[in-house]
């Protein structure tokens, strides 16, 4: 049991927020690429990748793994994203703060998805055992490349006015 729940479901929660994590955050990245403010995809996005964050501690372990440790930063800078966003409302320099730190916490979730990916799909593991195989290294490779460049791009182009609370 972890945290009430079976290991089996407790890795379901955890997976299931991460997709949904990554499915939001790539509608919050669109948003930002387009200048556009999407505050519920926000929120959801922030959510539940804090959520995949935390959750991924539940899992048992008798060391810190590269897991926990892309976890530790993961939290770190959802934490800045959140600050910048929501205590100051992507004011002056605060924007282009948040538009890094969101990007950051997405490109992180991804890299984990990548990783679980060629872990968990038989062809993939077959073609990265160990995961030091070119086919591994070049698809996060890409997927790095891919994040600096949207990133770039999301922060010259996500302008406007600081985030007006209700």
């Amino acid at each position: 049991m972890i945290w009430g729940l079976t290991e089996s479901t407790f890795t379901t929660v955890h997976v299931v927020l991460s997709l949904v994590g990554i499915g939001s955050g790539l509608v919050v990245m669109l948003g930002l690429l387009t200048g556009k403010d999407r505050s519920g995809w926000t929120l959801l996005f922030l959510a539940t990748t804090v959520a995949t964050s935390v959750t991924g501690f539940g899992f048992p372990f008798d060391h810190l793994l590269p897991s926990h440790k892309v976890g530790i930063i993961s939290l770190v800078v959802l934490a800045a994203a959140i600050l910048a966003r929501y205590a100051f409302r992507l004011a002056g320099a605060w924007r282009p703060v948040y538009v890094v730190c969101a990007a950051v916490a997405l490109y992180l979730n991804v890299f984990v998805g990548v990783v679980q990916t060629f872990q968990k799909v038989p062809a993939l593991t077959k073609l990265a055992p160990k995961q030091t195989e070119p086919p591994f290294v070049v698809t996060q490779l890409v997927v790095l490349v891919l994040f600096i460049v949207l990133t770039i791009a999301a922060a010259k182009r996500f302008r406007g006015e600081p985030v007006r609370m209700a």
